[in-house]
């Protein structure tokens, strides 16, 4: 069962087509400020850059820059696999017993990329420098890296524990847990695994397409080491 319910709340229609007029200025104002700051940041260096510059760079008020984002630090580190907000996360945890939780984590990612305009290779390469300049930055985004995939686990663990409690079964098997941290890693591994490849050509293949086609060779590599 696809999660038809949560991939509307990510931003788009069960088509994965348009989306709302002001979920489309929040996404262009969030990659303004982005885009800002790693152009200042190329220029003038981070000691130098100040959120004042940025928010003038992006044509907006610093009072805008902190309901994106709380330091300037924090505009240059990127955005996570998914916007995982409070309503998507509930719908998410709300979508079983018959459905595949990293199937449907997997569906969200592919609609918020494919209502999201400002997915491209030169802001990533741009980012990476960055990134691999300051080590503080990498820091940072290593850290909101880590504390998202807890995040996610924690919510396929909510979720796993309400399917089985609609199955009759255990819920507080300590088994579930560690399946949620465990589908949390792997979504994580496929969402990389999706980019360098789309990195690679980006002009064949959208990043929607690529992560469904990730997510495709994610089961058959698992198949093929479980028939093994």
């Amino acid at each position: 069962m696809r999660l038809d319910a949560a991939i509307d709340a990510a931003g788009a229609g069960p088509a994965g087509g348009d989306v709302g007029l002001r979920e489309r200025k929040r996404r262009a104002t969030r990659r303004s400020i982005q885009i800002a700051a790693l152009r200042l940041i190329a220029e003038n260096g981070l000691d130098q850059m100040t959120v004042d510059d940025i928010s003038r760079e992006a044509g907006v008020s610093p009072r805008t820059f902190f309901n994106y984002f709380p330091s300037k630090e924090a505009s240059l580190t990127g955005d996570v696999p998914i916007l995982f907000s409070d309503e998507v996360a509930a719908r998410f945890e709300d979508a079983g017993p018959d459905g595949d939780p990293l199937r449907d984590l997997v569906d969200i990612m592919t609609t918020q990329a494919a209502a999201d305009g400002t997915l491209d290779p030169e802001l990533h390469q741009l980012r990476r420098s960055v990134i691999h300049e300051y080590p503080q930055i990498s820091a940072m985004r290593m850290d909101r890296i880590r504390s998202f995939e807890l995040e996610i686990a924690d919510s396929v663990t909510r979720r796993l524990r309400a399917d089985a409690g609609k199955r009759g079964l255990d819920a507080d098997d300590p088994a579930l847990p560690e399946r949620g941290r465990l589908t949390g890693v792997v979504m994580l591994s496929l969402a990389r695994a999706a980019w360098i490849a789309w990195l690679e050509h980006p002009d064949d293949v959208s990043l929607p397409d690529q992560l469904q086609r990730s997510y495709e060779q994610l089961r058959s590599v698992v198949g093929g080491a479980s028939a093994g």
